[in-house]
């Protein structure tokens, strides 16, 4: 049987009092959080050639033409392999 978390005694609102949200306002990145970001970790030995997202971004978009290529041609060679 599933336990209500809010009706749970041990859990307990553990926000100050003085903590006044009331005039809050999004941030200017909230937006872009809930369509939903991709998070990569990007190796030490290639921070010097990928300093920011900017620069990944670049050089997954001159890639990825290439890779698409190749999945097609994948397929096709095993369409043909299947028919034999």
């Amino acid at each position: 049987m599933k336990t209500n978390h809010k009706s749970d005694p041990g859990e307990r609102d553990t926000m100050r009092p003085e903590y006044d949200f009331s005039g809050a306002a999004r941030s200017r990145t909230a937006a872009r959080y809930a369509e939903g970001t991709n998070v990569v970790v990007v190796g030490h030995d290639v921070l010097d050639v990928f300093p920011d997202s900017a620069a990944v971004n670049e050089a997954l978009r001159a890639l990825a033409p290439v890779i698409r290529r190749r999945r097609k041609m994948r397929k096709k060679t095993q369409r043909v392999t299947a028919r034999h």
